[in-house]
């Protein structure tokens, strides 16, 4: 089963070639957007090596101000931030019922960001369905940059379970100890 690492927990002794990173980017605005990352999880059942970092968590507070002197906030930016630039790859989920202005940016700062460790996975999957706002924007991003581009969950994890099965047969990877 994925292993799923939630905010702001660390995820570090996973960052080794022994595990695939996703980072669960995308829609997370409370009482909007619908908590797709447990399916996400779940999607990856089979995959012993996956770990999921998540950025929902259990105790945010609604309450914290969202400014950067505030250390609450400012570790669970830091925390995305970490994930996203660490990743082996990462899902951008938008929600229709959802503006995800963060989400927006996120995309734009390591939408067409490359792989190093991996140079074969693609550093970001997006999943944008028909009604969010801006899909028109997102769409052409993904155009212009390469990026994978999704209407649903299930098509974008099996986009990356291809990718990891491809990843999976390259030569340095089989020396690596990642094919089993």
């Amino acid at each position: 089963m994925a292993i799923e690492i939630q905010a702001p927990n660390s995820f570090s002794k996973y960052l080794t070639h022994n595990y695939i990173t996703i980072f669960a980017g995308g829609s997370i605005e409370m009482n909007r957007a619908k908590p797709w990352q447990r399916r996400l999880v779940t999607a990856f059942k089979d995959y012993d090596d996956v770990v999921i970092l998540n950025p929902r968590r259990n105790s945010w507070d609604s309450s914290w101000k969202q400014v950067a002197k505030n250390k609450q906030f400012r570790k669970q930016v830091q925390w995305e931030l970490d994930g996203l630039e660490s990743c082996d790859t990462s899902v951008m989920y938008f929600d229709p019922d959802t503006k995800s202005p963060i989400s927006l940016l996120e995309l734009g700062l390591f939408g067409a960001n490359t792989n190093f460790r991996t140079n074969t996975l693609p550093k970001m999957h997006v999943i944008c369905p028909k009604g969010f706002w801006r899909r028109g924007n997102v769409e052409i991003v993904c155009l212009r940059y390469s990026i994978p581009y999704c209407t649903s969950l299930t098509a974008a994890a099996n986009s990356i379970k291809e990718d990891l099965e491809h990843y999976r047969r390259q030569p340095s990877q089989v020396n690596r100890g990642l094919l089993r």
